[in-house]
């Protein structure tokens, strides 16, 4: 067991925020267990820097950040008034410094390829569990708060919400990384008119236009970087050329890869109970802890040589950013533009039929800023103590706008077609 020890309330010089000190020496202790310091290794943006070369910032840097802003919320709060006890307070912390633990290699792009069926935030829960062995059950509270099932709903919201810090955070630091200024939100502004009433999240009046702009900024951030189509044609080919990859190995043809990396194309890992399970003294849970981006480009470097055509295609179009070109429209592409542009490729490339989706495919993207359905709403508190959405009290018509979803469309193909 870990053995604790003085002077661990150290300080972090974030490119953000300034220094950030570390709330506890509990908090201190998990970030140095090699679970968290995995995060180091996964990059936030997945390929965003193929658009935006700064974007190359890890999940560590913003789960710090977000930790940073869950002290100051709390703050806030208990200077209002807001009864948060020591134990809630740095629960609270825990929960968020963990939400991101369990994310893949690349972030986003490789949700659902290692793990079957099971989300990123469910593998946050599944680490949080295994970290809680080692802390003796010191984190028991923290994974209530994080899944919901604490008697303070306030909390988790703080966490997981319209508003949590989660996002104040990743808005400010991805637009400072990418240089994408119609993300800057006032996460200070926001966070000083947080408020509860009936134990929820509200935001004092005053604060409504900064959630106007904050809804507005996410929107913008979703389409002009995390939806971009050079972002969305990159990381459908980082899945295909993995789908490839692990087809070719499965037919015993010899594929590079790296041990970890080899123990998941092995191995069919498709529910928390099989990440648990113990195989040869050793958990996938374990495993998939060493599993970063490393162990990604350091098999496509090498697939770029391979024999086989589609592999060293793909390969070497991601390492030399030489992408698929995507056409994007709101509307689905017809099955006569597909069946043509899937005919001329074979031709030109003169691959079988039946490989033709690892080259031309469609899919679609979709957003909405404002979901009330799956993160609930944002309230604003009025002077006269009264709840209203933030659709109906805000006097802007673009907030209403933001809550319905978007859809666009995306055909991908060789660019020579």
């Amino acid at each position: 067991m870990l053995k604790y020890q003085l002077n661990k309330l150290k300080i972090v010089n974030d490119p953000i925020y300034g220094f950030i000190s570390m709330p506890s020496e509990l908090i201190f202790d998990i970030i140095q267990h090699p679970f968290f310091q995995r995060l180091r290794r996964i990059k936030q943006l997945g390929l965003t820097s193929y658009v935006y070369p700064g974007a190359t910032h890890s999940r560590f840097q913003h789960v710090l950040g977000a930790t940073f802003l869950m002290k100051q919320a709390l703050q806030v709060l208990k200077d209002k008034g807001v009864s948060i006890t020591d134990a809630e307070e740095e629960a609270t912390l825990i929960a968020i410094l963990l939400h991101d633990i369990g994310h893949p290699p690349l972030s986003h792009s490789l949700e659902y390829v290692f793990v079957e069926n099971v989300s990123h935030e469910e593998l946050s829960l599944v680490f949080m569990g295994e970290l809680n062995k080692v802390f003796e059950g010191r984190l028991s509270l923290g994974m209530e708060i994080f899944k919901g099932t604490y008697k303070r709903k306030f909390l988790h919201q703080l966490v997981s919400g319209q508003l949590d810090m989660d996002r104040l955070d990743y808005l400010r630091r991805d637009s400072f990384f990418t240089g994408v200024s119609e993300g800057i939100v006032g996460s200070d502004r926001i966070i000083k008119m947080l408020n509860t009433k009936d134990d929820e999240l509200v935001v004092e009046e005053k604060g409504i236009y900064s959630v106007e702009k904050f809804l507005i900024a996410r929107r913008l951030m979703y389409w002009q970087v995390y939806l971009h189509k050079t972002v969305v044609v990159a990381e459908q080919m980082l899945i295909k050329v993995l789908l490839r990859a692990k087809n070719i190995y499965a037919y015993g043809s010899d594929v590079f890869l790296t041990p970890t990396l080899k123990y998941f194309f092995d191995n069919k890992i498709n529910s928390i109970e099989k990440l648990l399970e113990c195989i040869d003294g050793v958990m996938p849970i374990e495993l998939y802890a060493q599993l970063d981006d490393s162990d990604i480009f350091v098999s496509i470097k090498q697939w770029q040589y391979h024999d086989d055509f589609i592999l060293s295609f793909l390969s070497k179009s991601i390492i030399n950013r030489n992408l698929l070109k995507i056409e994007l429209q709101k509307k689905p592409f017809s099955n006569t533009m597909l069946d043509r542009i899937r005919s001329l490729t074979i031709d030109k490339l003169n691959i079988d039929k039946k490989d033709i989706d690892f080259l031309v495919f469609t899919n679609s993207v979709r957003n909405n800023a404002y979901s009330e359905k799956k993160d609930g709403k944002i309230y604003i508190l009025s002077k006269n103590n009264e709840l209203r959405d933030i659709a109906v009290a805000s006097d802007v018509s673009n907030v209403a706008v933001l809550s319905q979803i978007v859809e666009k469309f995306f055909l991908c193909y060789p660019k020579d077609i």
